[in-house]
């Protein structure tokens, strides 16, 4: 909507918590998670378990932190406008991550981690110790319960979702509308969980193999799918921060 040709705030800040939640979707630890829970005896109910604690940890800090920011309801929308200056800055660094990843620039400090890490593992065989993160050992129990408490540990707010509750916070739509948000964020960021957990409960096998299409798929794109991702976002606070200004 527009007033006195100028876009209003809050439309401005809807968008980015859209952008942001297709960002927060893209989650690898949570894929890794889904496909182990999918090798499982009864990945049905240990995929719920998971869902089911991600949503207590991430709805929960969500609402927490969204209404004790200061002025979450009393304050008028005008108090909350974005600074120009803070989008073209975070516009341009999405821009530089785009670039890093497009131009593979980041593929020394990915090589010497992984160089690091294959050290650390086999350190950790010689040893006699496990080499899997400890959720992975966890949710490899196949017990619902533990799901629940990996859901929970590995779903607290990340730099996207914070991102997130500061720009619902700014465009201060009202109590009802604020809980909206944060639910529909916490349902996109676990994307990756629904909709396996859905289509394993009608069609168990056809879900199955279309997790391990879409593994393949995330190793083959999953970096231009990032280039991408960065490039709108970047483009979309450039713009907004420009605008602004003039």
């Amino acid at each position: 909507m527009v007033r006195g040709g100028k876009v209003r705030p809050v439309n401005n800040d809807l968008v980015s918590v859209f952008l942001l939640s297709l960002v927060a979707m893209f989650n690898p630890t949570l894929l890794a998670a889904v496909t182990v829970m999918l090798l499982m005896a009864n990945p049905k109910r240990l995929m719920l378990g998971y869902l089911l604690g991600a949503y207590f940890t991430s709805i929960t800090l969500g609402l927490v932190i969204v209404f004790a920011l200061p002025g979450s309801s009393t304050e008028s929308t005008s108090k909350h406008t974005v600074s120009p200056v803070e989008d073209i800055v975070v516009g341009v660094l999405s821009l530089a991550i785009a670039w890093v990843l497009w131009t593979g620039r980041d593929q020394p400090f990915r090589q010497r981690r992984r160089r690091k890490k294959e050290a650390k593992l086999e350190a950790r065989r010689k040893a006699g110790k496990p080499t899997e993160s400890l959720p992975l050992r966890l949710l490899g129990k196949g017990d619902p319960r533990l799901t629940f408490v990996v859901g929970a540990i590995l779903s607290f707010p990340g730099v996207s979702y914070l991102d997130a509750l500061d720009h619902i916070h700014k465009a201060n739509p009202g109590t009802v509308a604020t809980v909206a948000l944060v639910l529909y964020f916490c349902v996109m960021q676990q994307l990756l969980l629904e909709l396996p957990l859905l289509g394993y409960a009608f069609a168990p096998e056809r879900t199955q193999g279309a997790v391990t299409r879409f593994r393949g798929w995330m190793a083959a794109k999953g970096r231009t799918a990032a280039v991408i991702g960065a490039t709108v976002i970047a483009v979309w606070l450039l713009a907004r921060g420009l605008i602004t200004l003039v």
